[in-house]
């Protein structure tokens, strides 16, 4: 990267455990104490924890039974997701007093570019600390922010000093502290990718940045031309203040491959409550489910049926899930199973994006 470039000034604002501390926030007694939203110690599963029941490893996707095993004292609460949108809505807003170019993720996360902003403001980590201020003061919950140049970077930025906490990942700071980051704090690499580059000797930026795109493209399929970029600092995604959603997906990796159907199905139903709980945060339905499955070799394999109307209920997602996992026999051990829902009831816009230069 060179003084050359004309850089945008890309904030990334991340609630601290959102349903948790909304939860916390609309009851008093249950400040600072270990909190699960969603499942129960029967059954079910964990939506989201705050941070006092993560410090026992406590986390999203995790059966109630294993989160009450980590922590003893973990009290369960049902999600309530009109108040969650509720909050989000109040918290948009603020956004939106800043920069209409505002890109949400979910109810708990947005990018915002302030490249030029409504305040006149030059600094995009001021106004990041502007941003953050009056969520808590306004809404009662805090927010987490990184700012950088692009969308990837500041997106990695925001979990640096997490809880409650910003990072300003400067233009000329960008590649050393891509260099320096650990290969599993980079957005979009999971578990099994993590692993696989770990076999290759990758751990760090610096050792990713070493390996040529040839060989990143030979071992990692498409991703690795961006797995080649993104260490470099080199991300052109716009913001995108329309943002459609195309699909809407939920999977899980596995420590362990799974051999049998019914653990299979055990962790669909984890899978398809996930899912329906992305789907109630955007109030999107869809009728094309598809099944992911990746064997122990690594080969991948998917399986689609589209129904005749628009579903996002657990029960009815895993009902389909059923059907499309019974298919065909399995040939081989399945390290991680995905469902995702297209065909989406949203509404395409077309949106122009100018992209205008400034110093960052």
């Amino acid at each position: 990267m060179t003084d050359s470039i004309s850089y945008r000034k890309i904030i990334h604002i991340d609630m601290d455990a959102f349903f948790a501390s909304v939860e916390q926030m609309d009851h008093p007694q249950l400040k600072g104490k270990p909190l699960a939203v969603g499942g129960s110690e029967i059954r079910g599963v964990v939506a989201a924890a705050s941070y006092e029941a993560r410090k026992y490893g406590v986390r999203s996707a995790m059966s109630g039974i294993q989160a009450k095993r980590n922590c003893p004292d973990l009290i369960f609460v049902p999600p309530r997701f009109d108040r969650y949108k509720e909050i989000s809505k109040q918290i948009r807003r603020i956004f939106y007093e800043y920069t209409d170019l505002v890109e949400p993720l979910s109810l708990d996360e947005a990018y915002l570019d302030v490249t030029q902003n409504k305040k006149g403001n030059p600094s995009a980590s001021l106004i990041a600390q502007e941003i953050r201020k009056r969520i808590y003061e306004e809404v009662g919950i805090t927010a987490s922010a990184g700012i950088s140049v692009n969308k990837f970077v500041a997106k990695v930025a925001s979990d640096y000093n997490k809880p409650n906490g910003q990072k300003t990942v400067n233009p000329l700071e960008v590649e050393p502290f891509l260099e320096n980051l650990d290969i599993k704090k980079f957005y979009g690499i999971g578990k099994v990718t993590k692993d696989k580059m770990y076999q290759f000797g990758i751990f760090i930026g610096k050792d990713l940045k070493s390996k040529t795109s040839e060989f990143l493209e030979e071992h990692f399929g498409k991703s690795g031309l961006h797995y080649y970029n993104i260490v470099r600092g080199i991300h052109n995604s716009a913001v995108k203040p329309n943002r459609i959603n195309k699909s809407v997906a939920a999977e899980h990796t596995f420590k362990e491959n799974l051999t049998s159907e019914i653990f299979m199905l055990e962790r669909l139903e984890q899978i398809a409550f996930e899912l329906e709980n992305r789907l109630k945060r955007h109030t999107i339905s869809g009728k094309t489910v598809t099944l992911k499955i990746k064997f122990s070799d690594f080969t991948t394999q998917t399986r689609s049926k589209t129904l005749p109307y628009f579903i996002a209920d657990k029960g009815l997602l895993l009902e389909v899930a059923k059907e499309l996992l019974f298919q065909e026999r399995m040939k081989e051990s399945v390290r991680l199973l995905g469902l995702s829902l297209n065909n989406l009831n949203t509404t395409i816009k077309k949106t122009v994006v100018v992209q205008l230069k400034f110093d960052f």
